[in-house]
């Protein structure tokens, strides 16, 4: 099944807003918890996800972020 390239063009500015609301709850979070409990992280990075509105991260994505926020892995 193909997908009209013009769907993915109208998708991507929804798709990049996520991004962003993802990556600003990520580097407040980091910021404010790194090093610490995963589920102090984990809490904190979900009430971040919320504030930003950030709706529709899977929560396997949360706990691996939370996880690497703990263990204070920077990305890659």
């Amino acid at each position: 099944m193909a997908v009209d390239p013009r769907e993915y063009e109208k998708a991507m500015p929804a798709v990049r807003a996520e991004l962003a609301k993802l990556e600003r709850a990520v580097v407040l979070t980091r910021g404010a918890y790194e090093g610490r409990a995963y589920e102090v992280v984990r809490q904190s990075l979900v009430r971040a996800l919320e504030r930003e509105g950030a709706r529709r991260v899977h929560p396997h994505v949360v706990d691996e972020l939370a996880r690497q926020i703990s263990q204070a892995e920077g990305p890659g």
